[in-house]
């Protein structure tokens, strides 16, 4: 069920007082204009600087004075009283939750529900935020979202085009209908006034709109998901960028097409837990997951979700599951998920780990969204037993030390990446010499080699690569007796990735 059919269910459900939390605002006004005309029931609009109007009428249909709360509210009583049909009426008021801290506008607001809640009018109360006193709650339904759904994103991409080429005859668009559906899916997420500014921004810069630009759409998301939500929004990596893994490679691509042909009647996957040693391509893994499966990624980060305060917490994590099941298609991200949900008995924290375990657990069990889950972690016998049964995941795959011919590869890839010559590199001789790396300490011997070669001002070399390798001590030898441990529970318990 979509945001437009769950108001539409609790409007003909006859509640007295819906409150949509929603930073849409535009968009969720032109779904109750479309409700109300299906319908057929009057709708009436107040802002505390437009007054109180006939949603849809001209600017003559302002009721005198209405700015005012107090005559609103009685104006509101008067219209209730008066409508010359049965159908009921429907009265949105923006902001208006801000005002119910005054006693008199509560006292009034309240009365004026206890009038209508047994008839077939209903309130709807539009605000970034959900807050009402605890006298409304009991009459009050809630719904979380209120942004443009697919269709309707390639709706305000069709127009946008057509807006940007006729004011501008020489802006390419270059996009194939493949290339359309990815960019649609990543505008997910946004208002509507954001898909038509991040439109504009993306035709702007070369006067060509092409599946290039989904970059810059990516990097957009980014920096609004970091200042705004509970969710991060993360760019996906190539296949290519991460060596090996071929096993997990070869499941995602046998899966891949349930989430990208409509036609195609089998269950989308739920997900995969990527467990392994530290520093060995877990986090990067996910990023390719998400590209292989042509789904945007976001990040669940469990430190934005604990609060100080009481029950929010677990708000925090219901809100941040409503935007992943809005947001879908997705791939959900969550790192190092052992240190969010590990076992305890909940005296720590007064058992809110315990609770947001609880709603996770069931979260995953029954959604519906085609959200398809990647979690990570470094020690899994920290993870509660619900999460490993058949059901929550679909595969745990166990990501391992790289052997010397995925040494090589990751040196390559790492050499290529910084514009580093490799024709003159005995990547053979370097995989061998560096037994028991992982893929995070190959990255840092280039990076400490890089600087080594810049201060004495000369270019890379086989032997500077070596000197590095002899000058770091990897985890593998640090704490050999964990990582060893480690990989022999594994051998038999989770699937080699």
């Amino acid at each position: 069920m979509n945001f437009t059919e769950e108001l539409s269910l609790q409007i003909r459900s006859e509640y007295p007082i819906i409150f949509v939390e929603t930073i849409d605002e535009e968009y969720v006004l032109q779904q109750l204009e479309k409700i109300a005309l299906e319908l057929k029931m009057p709708s009436f609009i107040w802002s505390l600087t437009e007054g109180l109007r006939r949603q849809g009428h001209a600017n003559n249909s302002e009721f005198y004075k209405t700015q005012d709360i107090t005559i609103m509210l009685q104006t509101l009583s008067h219209l209730a009283h008066s409508k010359p049909h049965d159908n009921g009426g429907i009265f949105i008021l923006k902001d208006f939750h801000r005002h119910l801290e005054n006693e008199l506008t509560l006292r009034m607001f309240k009365d004026f529900v206890l009038q209508v809640k047994e008839t077939k009018d209903t309130v709807v109360l539009i605000g970034p935020g959900y807050k009402l006193p605890s006298d409304i709650q009991p009459y009050a339904g809630h719904i979380t979202g209120g942004l443009p759904q697919e269709q309707e994103i390639k709706i305000l991409l069709n127009h946008g085009i057509i807006r940007l080429t006729q004011r501008d005859p020489g802006i390419k668009v270059l996009l194939s209908p493949e290339d359309a559906d990815l960019i649609v899916r990543s505008l997910k997420g946004l208002t509507c006034y954001q898909i038509k500014t991040v439109i504009n921004q993306l035709v702007a810069d070369d006067r060509i709109f092409d599946i290039k630009d989904l970059d810059v759409l990516e990097e957009y998301k980014k920096k609004l998901f970091d200042r705004e939500g509970l969710l991060e929004f993360c760019s996906s990596e190539q296949r290519g960028s991460i060596a090996g893994l071929n096993n997990l490679k070869n499941w995602l691509e046998e899966r891949s097409i349930s989430f990208n042909n409509q036609l195609v009647a089998l269950p989308p996957p739920k997900g995969v837990l990527l467990m392994g040693v530290q520093g060995c391509g877990k986090s990067l893994a996910v990023k390719v997951i998400a590209n292989m499966l042509r789904l945007p990624l976001y990040r669940l980060d469990m430190g934005r979700l604990y609060s100080s305060y009481i029950g929010e917490t677990e708000q925090n994590l219901r809100k941040a599951l409503g935007i992943v099941e809005q947001l879908s298609p997705i791939c959900l991200w969550l790192d190092e998920i052992e240190k969010g949900f590990s076992t305890s008995n909940g005296q720590a924290d007064g058992g809110v780990s315990q609770r947001l375990l609880g709603t996770f657990l069931t979260w995953m069990q029954e959604r519906e969204a085609k959200c398809f889950l990647a979690a990570t972690a470094n020690n899994i016998s920290q993870l509660p037993p619900e999460f490993l049964r058949k059901g929550r995941f679909d595969e745990v795959f166990f990501v391992d030390l790289p052997d010397a011919k995925i040494r090589s590869e990751i040196f390559r890839i790492h050499l290529e990446k910084r514009e580093l010559p490799v024709g003159n590199i005995d990547l053979d001789l370097l995989a061998i010499q560096s037994d028991g790396f992982s893929g995070a300490e190959i990255e840092q011997v280039i990076i400490s080699v890089m600087y080594r070669v810049a201060s004495q001002r000369t270019s890379v070399s086989t032997e500077h690569i070596l000197d590095g390798i002899k000058r770091t001590k990897p985890l593998a030898i640090l704490r050999k007796e964990e990582v060893q441990q480690l990989r022999m529970w594994a051998f038999d318990r989770t699937v080699t990735a």
